[in-house]
């Protein structure tokens, strides 16, 4: 799990670095994000929006929970009604992580040539049996290959992708190191990381882009 410490003033300057740290530990995909807050000051209310706008953000993916704990008398009010999961102290946010199984994850290192592809798909046919998600393979395989090769078209940078069942579902996240986010292209032009983005959305159930400080993640949940 992935354990932060916060400190100092939170208000509308600081807001965006906390959701940056905030955004590099989801991506690692750890099997909890434990913050805490103890020496937070805040300075803004709504400063402390950030937290439960993370929350929401990772329901979609990573699927992981974000907890806090160690709260001030004030912050602890003013969290109060977010939603957002706050523990008196350290141990009881480990307490509930450890007391909730681990997620189950298939992980693997590839380079950004032609092979990559292949590699990809044989590892989405790997976890589709492995996972009894058959009914999945053909629309996963194609929507893996699509986020590999956008990476080796235009990140050209190593990557690392995981594969995680979800509720029936099953979870692809491609992560590589160029900053420079995809975009689906228009209808009516002719470029073909657009076009495959295009398809990507309209295969899965629910997709996105996680910027984080050493390049991106892009995931898609696909469902039957």
């Amino acid at each position: 799990m992935a354990v932060l410490r916060v400190t100092g003033d939170l208000d509308t300057a600081t807001a965006p670095a906390l959701r940056t740290a905030l955004h590099t530990a989801l991506a690692a995909q750890p099997d909890a994000v434990v913050v805490d807050i103890a020496g937070l000051d805040v300075r803004h209310p709504t400063a402390l929006d950030v937290f439960p706008a993370m929350t929401a953000e990772a329901a979609d993916w990573p699927a992981v929970p974000l907890m806090l704990h160690s709260p001030g008398d004030r912050t602890a009010r003013q969290l109060a009604d977010t939603g957002c999961r706050v523990h008196p102290t350290l141990e009881h946010a480990l307490d509930e992580v450890r007391s909730t199984a681990a997620p189950v994850r298939l992980r693997a290192r590839l380079r950004p040539t032609t092979g990559a592809c292949r590699q990809a798909r044989e590892l989405v046919a790997d976890a589709c049996e492995r996972w009894g998600l058959a009914e999945l393979r053909a629309t996963a395989a194609v929507v893996v290959t699509e986020l590999v090769a956008n990476v080796i078209r235009h990140a050209r940078t190593g990557m690392e992708i995981t594969l995680a069942p979800r509720d029936g579902r099953l979870s692809i996240a491609v992560r590589d190191g160029s900053a420079r986010e995809p975009e689906p292209a228009d209808p009516g032009l002719d470029e073909a990381g657009g076009r495959g983005l295009r398809l990507v959305r309209d295969l899965s159930d629910a997709w996105g882009v996680l910027p984080v400080v050493d390049g991106k993640v892009v995931w898609a949940t696909i469902g039957s």
